[in-house]
């Protein structure tokens, strides 16, 4: 399914957009050029069928990986009303739920019962009734799916925040420290072709604006719940032929890096390894 990216659209275009049509956030106006985009498929096809109503669709937001399977944060409702609950990390279930159309769950926390990893919006995935569950279990797959619709919607969630449309109760900074806490509870190898969420000693990350290298050595401060500052070394190009500079990167700028999506993995020593740390609360 076809996906609009925030990041195709500047600022000023979606303010512009905002201005003229009377939205009353950025956030409108995505939503607005989402819609509009879905009503010109069907107008363009004129063997498409007549779309479903928002009652009998299913009706999340956003194009998603996966159809049925949504992370709950971006989750406005559910078909006949059913949702089950899974924890990524561990492919264990944590709940099923009936609940009315639309869905308001602006604060969701649970425990998972299995790994003990606690929860919110952010981390848990929603999987409707339409979603081949059984199957899923029998190819061996499901947690492959939940890992990659949760990192879907982490780099979607930012790339909103790069042009300000995230909803006014979300804190980009606040987002990158607890998805970069999550990322290390469930010590998942992150996709090398998607821009990071976090930053981890003993990783290199390659900023895609200028080339350079960030080899991460250490935290030098121990911030309980925000980003910490870094010391590194940062290359001007290849590590392996180019002399590196030792700095302290501070944590603005680390968020800066992720929120901007600049920061590909690439590539891991072989003494690193994730800290444990505390479990992230909203």
């Amino acid at each position: 399914m076809a996906t609009i990216r925030v990041r195709d659209w500047t600022k000023e275009q979606i303010e512009k957009i905002r201005d003229t049509e009377s939205h009353s956030s950025h956030d409108s106006v995505i939503k607005s050029l989402l819609k509009d985009r879905k009503l010109a498929k069907y107008a363009d096809d004129d063997t498409a069928p007549v779309p479903e109503s928002p009652s009998e669709a299913r009706m999340t937001d956003p194009d998603t990986t996966f159809e049925d399977l949504t992370v709950l944060g971006e989750l406005s409702g559910a078909d006949n009303g059913v949702l089950f609950l899974w924890c990524p990390s561990c492919g264990n279930e944590l709940a099923h739920l009936t609940a009315d159309n639309p869905l308001g769950l602006s604060v969701f926390e649970i425990e998972c019962q299995r790994c003990l990893t606690h929860l919110d919006r952010h981390a848990i995935v929603a999987i409707e009734i339409g979603y081949p569950i059984e199957q899923k279990l029998v190819e061996d797959c499901l947690q492959d799916d939940l890992r990659e619709c949760v990192v879907d919607y982490w780099d979607r969630t930012l790339d909103s925040a790069t042009v300000g449309a995230l909803d006014d109760d979300l804190d980009p900074a606040h987002l990158v420290w607890q998805f970069d806490q999550y990322l290390r509870k469930f010590s998942w190898e992150w996709p090398a072709t998607v821009p990071v969420v976090g930053f981890a000693t003993g990783e290199t990350y390659r900023n895609s604006a200028t080339g350079e290298y960030l080899e991460v050595i250490e935290p030098v401060s121990e911030n309980r719940n925000a980003m910490d500052s870094f010391k590194i070394r940062r290359y001007a190009g290849d590590p392996e032929t180019h002399d590196g500079d030792t700095e302290i990167l501070d944590s603005t700028t680390v968020v800066d890096h992720i929120v901007n999506r600049r920061l590909l993995l690439e590539g891991r020593t072989d003494s690193a390894s994730l800290p444990e740390s505390s479990e992230p609360t909203t």
